[in-house]
Parts: structure tokens; C-alpha cells; sequence
């Protein structure tokens, strides 16, 4: 039973960690990392302080900005538009960036 429950967790970390790599390699892909960083503010906010501002139930209206672009949340500098971003891509780099603690 703790074998198998062992088992279970490593599985587990194991699939999370490759979510994570996955998220990480679309947002290098996408050019998302030019702006943004996960734990430090750059031209845009820290991935950290976008988990901590949001939640789950915003991912619709954050998929929207990224995706249409958008200015005032964060200050001045506006975020442009990404309409070549899939809405595959857009929801797995969301849930991604929501996950960040």
C-alpha cells in the first residue's frame, strides 16, 4: 500500500514537472520571457505577482488580455496583443502562470 502510494506521488511530481518544463518552453516559444520573468518584475509584472492577483475564475479574462493586449493594470507600459498564440497555448500558459508561488 505505501509502495504503491509512493509510487503514485512520484508519478504525480513526475507529470507536474514536465507541465511546468512544457509551460516554460511555450512561453520561451511565444516570446512571452522578453517581458516577463517569474519572480521578478521586467518591462511587464513577475509571473508570481500575476498568481497573486489573480485566480482560477479570472483565467477567461486573462486569456482575453493576452491575447488582445491590454494597459493600466500594471501601469503605463501597455501589453500587445498576441493573436498568433493558440487558445490551446494561451490556456496552458495561463493555468501555468497561476500556478506560480
Amino acid at each position: 500500500m505505501k509502495k504503491s502510494l509512493l509510487i503514485s506521488a512520484l508519478a504525480a511530481t513526475a507529470l507536474l514537472s514536465g507541465g511546468v518544463q512544457a509551460s516554460e518552453e511555450l512561453a520561451k516559444k511565444h516570446n512571452c520571457l522578453a517581458c516577463h520573468k517569474t519572480d521578478a518584475k521586467l518591462v511587464g509584472p513577475s509571473y508570481k505577482d500575476v498568481a497573486a492577483k489573480y485566480k482560477a475564475e479570472d483565467m477567461g479574462k486573462l486569456i482575453e488580455k493576452v491575447k488582445k493586449g491590454g494597459s493600466g493594470a500594471w501601469g503605463q507600459i501597455p501589453m500587445p496583443p498576441n493573436p498568433a498564440v493558440s487558445d490551446d497555448d494561451l490556456k496552458t500558459l495561463v493555468t501555468w502562470i497561476l500556478s506560480i508561488k
